[in-house]
């Protein structure tokens, strides 16, 4: 009895199956580095942003954050008590983690800073960010936090 020669059917879907897994790999592993940076930028700013909007509220002081040429701060804040929390101090200025990083305030219109408090209820904020040709777009209504909104207002 002769056997034919060749793969069976199983063999040659288990490599297909190989070759699906590599390719998704690969894909994945060469997002566009450009977009996940304006991302990680805009989800760091936004947490900054509701820790001074926080803090705010606590101390009962107005916060304001405003651009910088290479960055950002917050004015008003007071100083910590504790040495030991000095590396979590939201006071001075911080650069953005990508230097070609731009932002400004579109809402309210003509503002050149965001007001974050000490009231509960703040009102509605826009702020464009910007790397190259990418933008995002962080807003609140004045009740939620800051966060990644579609570019229309």
């Amino acid at each position: 009895m002769q056997r034919s020669r060749g793969f069976t059917l199983i063999e040659l879907m288990v490599v297909v199956a190989l070759v699906a897994l590599a390719t998704a790999g690969v894909t994945l592993s060469l997002r566009d580095d450009g977009s996940t940076r304006l991302e990680r930028e805009a989800l760091r700013l936004s947490a900054l942003i509701e820790s001074a909007r926080a803090q705010s509220r606590t101390s009962g002081l107005p916060v304001v954050w405003r651009s910088l040429p290479q960055g950002f701060e917050f004015v008003g804040l007071p100083p910590l008590r504790s040495s030991a929390n000095a590396s979590d101090s939201l006071i001075g200025p911080r650069s953005w983690l990508s230097a070609d990083t731009l932002a400004q305030v579109i809402q309210p219109p003509g503002a050149l800073t965001l007001v974050l408090g000490p009231e509960p209820l703040i009102a509605a904020q826009r702020l464009v960010l910007q790397q190259g040709e990418r933008r995002l777009t962080l807003a609140t209504d004045g009740i939620s936090p800051f966060a990644v909104v579609s570019a229309t207002p």
